[in-house]
């Protein structure tokens, strides 16, 4: 058994939509930190002789931007482009452990542009529910370039800085059902 597997729990595991997330976080105008998500994740993660493996999907107008004003704009062209990309998918290429962590590579994409990204983070031990079920938490966090996905809108400040940072932390909190 490799470390991987040993960290992994053998399996088929599905999110539990609603106690997972996918959320980003970026600098917005040099002030503060912008925090969105998309609901709903679809994702499955397999564990078993042949290795590890996760795919996810999140519908891009799931993404609760908090603000109708900004929602169009977001959803449009410029950013998302929602009508011509309704999904962001994503498919894991390689695990490896990393002391009692996990490394993640895939591939990630958004708005039709395929990047490989790396992801780092921690799997839990099981637990089983009152009913149960088997619950596993698995989280994973990356920083992504937004621009390496045609996401290049910006604005400049009266200063001369930058509204929105090209960096993107996205951070991925799944909880996980073992399917019978």
């Amino acid at each position: 058994m490799s470390v991987v597997e040993e960290l992994v729990p053998a399996g088929t595991w599905k999110a539990d939509a609603l106690h997972s997330s996918v959320r980003l976080e970026v600098e917005h105008m040099g002030a503060s930190t912008f925090t969105a998500g998309f609901t709903d994740p679809d994702v499955a993660l397999v564990s078993g002789p042949d290795g590890v493996e996760l795919r996810g999907t999140v519908r891009v107008e799931t993404f609760d931007v908090r603000d109708d004003g900004l929602r169009p704009h977001v959803m449009g062209p410029e950013f998302l482009d929602a009508e011509r990309y309704p999904e962001l998918p994503f498919r894991s290429t390689a695990f490896r452990a990393d002391g009692d962590g996990l490394v993640v590579e895939g591939e990630l994409t958004i708005k039709g542009v395929t990047q490989t990204v790396e992801a780092r983070g921690r799997v839990g031990e099981p637990v089983a529910d009152p009913w149960g079920v088997e619950r596993l938490a698995l989280t994973l966090e990356t920083v992504l370039d937004r621009t390496d996905y045609g996401l290049g809108w910006q604005m400049e400040l009266p200063s001369g800085g930058a509204v929105l940072a090209n960096h993107v932390r996205l951070l991925v909190s799944l909880e996980l059902l073992k399917e019978a």
